[in-house]
């Protein structure tokens, strides 16, 4: 019998342990705190909840499997020796698998529980992520259309100065050009004068009215250059 009570020690002080674990174990995955590890945050406590629970877990798990071999050893013992405790010794042992057994559905019932909770905390929190990388990605695909429409209007001006200097150029030479033309038609006629003095009023007339031309001309060139770097840097 001496054996008996040590095993029935062994179970109470296990009995007791175990209840101690499992009220600490529903009463820490019942608090506010979240289960999964926030890895973004500074003020993250090196133990988490989650791995605190995944200790004090296993810790019942160990218990738990203890208590079940001092319950088969406390059975066996009532095997080989129903004739000296009867029907008491079959009630008692009767009564620690009833506790094993409360204690095994218990822990199960509040670790699916925490499962289920630490699912939905998962979930919530992978979303939230999706909705940050979402929020994320939209504002650099904001920014990038913002510098690619950018990028394609300075491209368009640059074009745009490009064809505007070359309307520019190809103005300048035509009147360099023209310059040229009235210059060999001015040494022309001004050997003609020479060679005929009536005709010379007429040439001073007619050169008169070319430099007035060329004048207006000139004016005219310079006004429309002045229209097109007013329109370039407007």
């Amino acid at each position: 019998m001496s054996g008996w009570e040590d095993l029935r020690k062994q179970a109470r002080k296990l009995e007791n342990e175990i209840d101690l674990k499992l009220v600490a174990f529903s009463k820490l995955g019942t608090n506010s705190t979240p289960l999964y590890k926030n890895e973004n945050s500074d003020t993250e406590p090196l133990l988490s909840t989650e791995d605190m629970l995944n200790n004090m877990g296993q810790e019942i798990e160990h218990l738990l499997s203890k208590l079940t071999n001092i319950n088969e050893k406390l059975t066996e013992f009532n095997e080989n020796n129903d004739h000296v405790g009867g029907s008491a010794m079959r009630h008692v042992l009767q009564r620690h698998h009833d506790i094993l057994q409360d204690y095994t559905q218990e822990y199960r019932k509040t670790s699916a529980n925490l499962k289920a909770r630490k699912e939905r905390e998962d979930l919530l929190h992978s979303v939230r992520k999706d909705i940050d990388a979402y929020k994320t990605t939209s504002g650099l695909n904001r920014r990038m259309d913002l510098y690619v429409k950018e990028n394609e209007h300075i491209r368009n001006s640059d074009r745009m100065v490009s064809d505007q200097i070359s309307i520019a150029m190809e103005t300048r030479e035509h009147l360099v050009s023209q310059r040229h033309h009235f210059k060999r038609i001015q040494t022309r006629i001004h050997d003609l004068s020479s060679r005929f003095p009536m005709i010379n009023n007429l040439m001073q007339k007619i050169h008169f009215r070319r430099r007035r031309d060329s004048i207006i001309v000139g004016l005219v060139a310079a006004f429309c250059l002045f229209l097109i770097l007013l329109y370039i840097f407007h």
